[in-house]
C-alpha cells in the first residue's frame, strides 16, 4: 500500500430526511477525499450535518446520492453484509458516550472485534493486552467500563478502534465527554498511532484546541462542506 493512497472518497454525497415540501437536506453534494497519513477535522455548529456525514463515511448510513468508496470499494456494490465486513476490516470508530460494553472487561472489549473478524486463536489476548499497554492501560486490563475513568474508557475504545488494523480511523466527538487535559492526551495519543502506522483519521469536533493535530480543518454548514476559515474556528 502507497503511503498517499487514498482510503476515502465521498462523490457528491448528499443525505436528505423525509419527502416532498418537508424533505431536509442534512448533508449536500459533498465531495471529499482522505489519504494515508492525513489528519482531517471536521467542524461546524450543532445540526450542521457533521454526524451524518461521518455515519454515511463509514458505511453506517446509506447516502440518498453519490457515491462513497471505502479502499477502492464502492459501497453502493455491496449488499448489508458485506458493508458490515468490510466496515469491521477497514474502519475504526471512536465515539464521544464511547460505546463500550458494560458487562465486558477492558481486554475483552478490544478482544471482540477481533472475534467478530474471525480471529479466535491465541493471538487476541496477546494482541490486545499489546495495544491496552501501549495505550497505557497495562493495569487496567480487567476492569470494567464503570471502573475506568472518562479518559481511560476513550482509550479503551482507541485500542478497540485500532484492533483490527483498520487504514481509517473515524472519530466523532471523542473529546467531548473529557476533560481537556484527558481529551488532549487521547488525541495526541489517536495522532501518534496514525502517524507510526500511516493511518488515514477523520474527526468530527466542536473543540477548537484540538486543530493543531490536523492537516486540514474543514467547516460543515447547512449541509456544506468548504475548507475552514480561521474566524469561523474561534467564533
Amino acid at each position: 500500500m502507497s503511503e498517499n493512497e487514498t482510503i476515502l472518497e465521498l462523490k457528491s454525497v448528499s443525505k436528505s430526511y423525509g419527502s416532498g415540501h418537508t424533505a431536509v437536506e442534512a448533508v449536500r453534494s459533498v465531495d471529499l477525499a482522505i489519504s494515508r497519513g492525513e489528519i482531517v477535522l471536521i467542524m461546524g455548529p450543532s445540526g450542521s450535518g457533521k454526524t451524518t456525514m461521518l455515519s454515511m463515511a463509514g458505511g453506517l448510513l446509506a447516502p440518498t446520492s453519490g457515491e462513497i468508496v471505502m479502499s477502492g470499494q464502492p459501497l453502493s456494490g455491496l449488499d448489508s453484509r458485506g458493508i458490515s465486513q468490510l466496515r469491521l476490516r477497514q474502519v475504526g470508530f471512536v465515539f464521544q458516550a464511547f460505546n463500550l460494553l458494560a458487562g465486558l472487561s477492558a481486554l475483552e472489549n478490544v478482544a471482540l472485534v477481533m472475534n467478530l473478524a474471525g480471529r479466535h486463536d491465541g493471538t487476541v489476548e496477546r494482541d490486545s493486552r499489546a495495544l491496552l499497554s501501549r495505550l497505557g492501560l497495562e493495569k487496567r486490563l480487567s476492569h470494567v467500563p464503570a471502573d475506568l475513568s472518562g479518559g481511560e474508557k476513550q482509550r479503551v475504545a482507541l485500542a478497540r478502534a485500532l484492533a483490527n488494523d483498520p487504514p481509517l480511523i473515524l472519530a466523532d466527538e471523542p473529546t467531548g465527554n473529557l476533560d481537556s487535559k484527558s481529551g488532549r492526551e487521547v488525541m495526541d495519543l489517536l495522532v501518534e498511532l496514525a502517524r507510526e502506522e500511516n493511518k488515514a483519521v477523520v474527526i468530527v469536533t466542536h473543540d477548537p484546541r484540538i486543530i493543531d493535530i490536523a492537516d486540514r480543518v474543514l467547516w460543515l454548514e447547512d449541509g456544506l462542506l468548504a475548507p475552514a476559515k480561521p474566524q469561523s474556528i474561534t467564533s
